[in-house]
């Protein structure tokens, strides 16, 4: 991307020169005439580099200098220049921050020398600033995926199996089960490990900014946008862009989204020029994304394109075996990181953290594991120091029983060639349910049809296909 030069200085002939000399050596400029106005331009456009005069209308150079050199949070470059060669200017100005310091009439092979170095020095900003985000991307993925469950293992198989090949995954998952986690391991052990990790929740920002933040947007493409801004996909460029939430989306932009998706190219908001990437797509949701479609709220040519590799992420409550090493886990990274005693847990409260039904899953245990280490003095953390909320044992829904009384059967099966198991399996879900709802109800079909939500025609045909008698209730 093109640097940014301010010039600054109230002399139009200098102005000219400088333009020039800068568009040669293929940087963008803008102007300024006098120092206010210099001022309001480092603040609103942020160039790379300023080169001012000491001495303009309404606010000198130097001021401007120490001005700019208070915000922390500006970096711009600035070269002071002044006909005037005196040993103060020249000290004052490096003493406030100034890149370097040049006598007019400038000698431009002297300038060349201070643009090359400035313009190394930006490079090398940009350089250190990309190590330390690639440094930090991987501190946040050394935390590994905790477990030994079943449920586990079959998430680190499918881990090794995906991650090296560059394909589309859709990770489904209810909330704090970890899918961000997840996506950052595929992305570190993936060919693409060098290459930018981007993440964006579609739930957190307002479907009006959601374009702009995918995309990017021109200088001036609506209220606001006072600066080029670059979008998600144009960050992610050679490496992973995570969509979490994806559910989320409206459904205006999920149009946009597939288009950007196959073809892999865009145009930023306000702007004509088409923009190509190569980035690699995993995408997140808690939401059951097929009935999303079926209800309309999901366009089912998108749930294709990014359902390519599908992996569920257990809940905690059908993995509970893995508490106790979560907990360690936690404990011990809670501990170094407030630069605490460590603490351990007593077994009355780890056996509380194994019959609680977790509904925040991970999340939820880390947080509370967090805030019983901040709060309780205790070495040995009691059930009154972790204070679950609404103590309960796990209840498993009719959908979790099912579930898991089918796997075994379904298992066996599956080793033994191609089955019919829809049509042999529903007449056996079936067949009970009648049979406890007609046994409520004393045989009663008019109320056993109303209880089951059927027709009573219906129910007469199902009792005959399912072979129930009457006689079996008397």
């Amino acid at each position: 991307m093109k640097k940014t030069v301010l010039i600054a200085d109230d002399e139009e002939s200098i102005i000219i020169v400088l333009r020039q000399y800068f568009t040669e050596k293929g940087l963008n400029t803008i102007t300024a005439s006098n120092g206010a106005k210099a001022e309001r331009l480092i603040r609103k456009e942020r160039p790379d580099l300023v080169l001012m005069d000491i001495n303009m209308p309404e606010k000198n150079g130097l001021a401007v200098l120490r001005s700019i050199k208070k915000s922390p949070n500006i970096t711009t470059s600035i070269i002071i220049m002044t006909a005037e060669s005196s040993m103060n200017n020249a000290i004052d100005a490096i003493k406030h921050g100034a890149f370097d310091y040049l006598t007019k009439p400038l000698d431009l092979d002297d300038l060349d020398v201070t643009i090359r170095r400035v313009l190394e020095n930006l490079d090398l900003k940009d350089e250190v600033s990309t190590l330390k985000e690639r440094l930090k991307e991987r501190l946040e993925t050394e935390t590994t995926f905790i477990g030994k469950s079943k449920a586990v293992q079959t998430v680190f198989k499918t881990i090794g199996r995906v991650a090296p090949k560059d394909v589309t995954v859709l990770l489904q998952g209810e909330s704090g089960t970890g899918k961000e986690l997840v996506a950052r391991i595929l992305h570190k052990n993936s060919p693409r490990a060098e290459g930018p990790f981007i993440a964006v929740n579609a739930a957190a920002i307002p479907g009006e900014l959601m374009e702009s933040e995918l995309f990017g947007a021109e200088k001036g493409a609506f209220t606001g946008a006072t600066s080029l801004k670059k979008g998600k996909f144009e960050l992610a460029h050679g490496g992973t862009l995570f969509l979490d939430e994806i559910g989320e989306m409206d459904k205006k932009l999920q149009t946009k989204l597939l288009r950007a998706l196959q073809d892999m190219q865009f145009y930023r908001l306000g702007g004509k020029e088409l923009l190509e990437v190569d980035i690699r797509i995993i995408a997140a949701t808690n939401q059951n994304l097929e009935k999303a479609v079926r209800e309309g709220r999901f366009r089912e040519d998108l749930y294709y394109r990014l359902n390519v590799v599908r992996m569920k992420l257990p809940p905690l409550r059908k993995r509970k075996e893995d508490i106790p090493l979560l907990v360690d886990h936690f404990l011990h990274s809670f501990c170094d990181e407030m630069n605490l005693d460590m603490r351990k847990i007593s077994k009355k409260a780890l056996a509380d953290l194994e019959i609680y039904n977790w509904p925040g899953n991970v999340r939820e245990l880390e947080n509370i594991l967090k805030r019983a280490v901040l709060l309780s003095p205790n070495l040995v953390l009691s059930p009154e120091d972790i204070k679950l909320p609404k103590l309960r044992p796990a209840q498993e829904s009719i959908e979790d029983i099912i579930e898991r009384r089918l796997e075994p059967f379904i298992d066996r099966t599956s080793t033994s060639g191609p089955q019919e198991l829809y049509d042999s399996i529903m007449p056996f879900m079936e067949r009970p349910l009648i049979r406890l709802v007609l046994r409520k109800t004393r045989f009663n079909q008019v109320k056993a049809s109303e209880l089951l939500g059927i027709n009573r025609n219906t129910l007469r045909k199902k009792i005959k296909e399912l072979n129930i008698k009457r006689k079996d209730f008397e």
